[in-house]
């Protein structure tokens, strides 16, 4: 295979380290839907479903992802508000598999 294919460094950028509250915390929802929001734009979702223990489009975190939204917007931050709304879709898709 050719060198310009192979990149050496895979697999050497360490896993990124989410600090979290206790899940039984009041605020671990607002953590998480941040955390999750977070991941995905640095383009590691999995880790960030790993460390909260939510997946993507999580229903129960809509309120939490709808203030990340309003506040993305507000600071003229497209690209999370982006993901905000990626994820308030994919959270209305849950509701009507599970529904």
């Amino acid at each position: 295979m050719s060198r310009a294919f192979v990149n050496e460094d895979a697999g050497s950028e360490p896993e990124p380290q989410y600090v979290l509250p206790d899940p039984d915390s009041e605020h671990y929802d607002r953590a998480a839907a941040h955390t999750l929001i977070e991941g995905a734009n640095a383009g590691n979702r999995r880790s960030a479903e790993a460390a909260t223990g939510f997946r993507w489009g999580e229903p129960r975190l809509r309120p939490e992802i709808k203030k990340i939204l309003e506040d993305a917007e507000a600071r003229n931050q497209p690209r999370i508000a982006q993901l905000a709304r990626r994820f308030l879709r994919r959270a209305a898709e849950l509701d009507r598999e599970d529904g």
